[in-house]
């Protein structure tokens, strides 16, 4: 898989991307992340990257043309058209099933706006797909580029040691994930399930699945209208009154 970013801000990106799973992901070549400067691509001395909005407003826009430029030669080193997404307030809400579906795609390209945003017909004629990350608005798309980023490519093979370790959290199959425990067995009073103990693995699946409902209904209750519940899980969920 193939991520570009095309943002004003590449070493604020290139500081994260660095480090840690990520990091260690991009050095063994198991995913390409690249991030390009879209100021590399204006055509003035200045480097210009803003103007004006017409029928005034506040703040600056970014101009068409770096932009295009920019996406254009991240096109040119790739077999196919990059998948365009523009990080924006009024885009859909990014979450895991969004996730999964840019993990299909084979190049995928990230646009960062800043100021006031770009203009509109970089929109109308060029992105593929407007995404957001919460209802709240940041200084710059690069902090949810980042997070998109992220999300995607830990769920490359080879990048987590096993799938396992995304497969079982939390949103991934459509749930929170269940609560977890590690050494000591017991903590200022406070014991570890008996069940995650017990070295019964069928009795820890059930416990872990119970829990991850039981989770679900107390903090997100909307997941579970989603969620692909079978008849056993819904009657333990009326059972303890969770539903």
């Amino acid at each position: 898989m193939r991520i570009d970013i095309m943002t004003l801000f590449p070493e604020m990106c290139e500081r994260v991307l660095d480090e840690s799973i990520i990091g260690r992901a991009r050095r063994n070549g198991i995913i390409s992340v690249e991030c390009h400067n879209i100021r590399d691509y204006t055509a003035d001395k200045h480097r210009h990257v803003d103007d004006m909005p017409y029928g005034g407003g506040q703040g600056m826009l970014m101009k068409p043309e770096p932009i295009e430029a920019c996406f254009k030669a991240i096109a040119s080193q790739c077999a196919t058209r990059p998948f365009l997404i523009y990080m924006s307030p009024k885009g859909r809400v990014f979450d895991q099933s969004i996730a999964r579906e840019l993990l299909s795609r084979e190049n995928i390209c990230l646009l960062c706006g800043h100021y006031e945003g770009i203009d509109q017909r970089v929109i109308d004629s060029m992105v593929d797909m407007e995404l957001s990350v919460g209802d709240y608005v940041l200084t710059g798309g690069e902090l949810p580029a980042l997070i998109v980023t992220d999300a995607v490519c830990r769920m490359v093979p080879g990048v987590l040691a096993e799938n396992a370790c995304f497969e079982e959290e939390s949103h991934y199959a459509g749930l929170l994930e269940h609560p977890q425990y590690t050494r000591p067995p017991e903590w200022n009073g406070l014991p570890v399930p008996e069940e995650l103990l017990s070295g019964h693995h069928e009795k820890i699946a059930v416990w872990k699945r119970r829990k991850a409902l039981e989770q679900t209904a107390k903090y997100r209750p909307d997941l579970l209208e989603k969620a692909a519940l079978t008849p056993d899980e819904i009657i333990f969920l009326k059972e303890n009154k969770l539903i």
